[in-house]
């Protein structure tokens, strides 16, 4: 049963790269044509989730393999490094939502961008679920710690939404950075979290 666990941590790890990098090469391509940080920070985001998916691979793929202090030794990098990848996605889109505000640069409206994130706010969710489930199960703080960065990944998609969807319909343009700022705290705050977890 606990082996079955560790293999369900590691396809969800797997599936977690995969649908990301596809979202984030896409959101990061749309958002370039459009001028939208929102999405570009979006895009941003996806591969800080592959980031931290590649890191629970890394970790699920050494279980019985070695010895369980070496695991837990492991488990506690995982869980930090997955904490510095929240930290290096939110101080850059944070600048970047805030130099956009300043300096006034409109993004384009964007309805491919909008489908993106209903396709997002469609599947993380359980995703998130399925990997807190299995992370609490096998005792894995840095599967748990990954399931919230699934999570974000949620939340970042209704912000992006939102953003987009008064950029597009009433061309209210600072919704985008302002969501952006919005999406760069929320990142630091749970890269903080997850350190003094760890």
């Amino acid at each position: 049963m606990n082996y079955d666990l560790y293999r369900r941590a590691l396809l969800l790890s797997y599936l977690t790269v995969g649908y990301n990098i596809l979202e984030g090469v896409v959101s990061i391509y749309v958002g370039l044509l459009t001028r939208s940080i929102g999405l570009v920070g979006f895009g941003l985001d996806s591969f800080v989730e592959s980031l931290s998916g590649f890191i629970m691979i890394w970790r699920f793929r050494k279980h019985g393999k070695i010895s369980g202090e070496e695991e837990d030794k492991i488990e506690k990098k995982a869980t930090r490094y997955v904490g510095y990848t929240f930290f290096i996605l939110g101080t850059y889109v944070l600048y970047e939502s805030i130099k956009k505000l300043y300096f006034q640069e409109i993004p384009d409206p964007s309805l491919f961008g909008i489908i993106i994130a209903i396709v997002s706010i469609v599947l993380m969710p359980f995703l998130s679920y399925m990997k807190y489930q299995t992370g609490k199960k096998i005792g894995s703080r840095s599967l748990v710690a990954d399931s919230k960065q699934t999570l974000a990944c949620t939340l970042l998609s209704f912000a992006l939404l939102i953003g987009l969807g008064l950029n597009y319909l009433y061309r209210f343009w600072q919704a985008d950075p302002i969501v952006g700022v919005i999406i760069g705290i929320f990142l630091l705050r749970e890269g903080y979290e997850t350190l003094r977890e760890a």
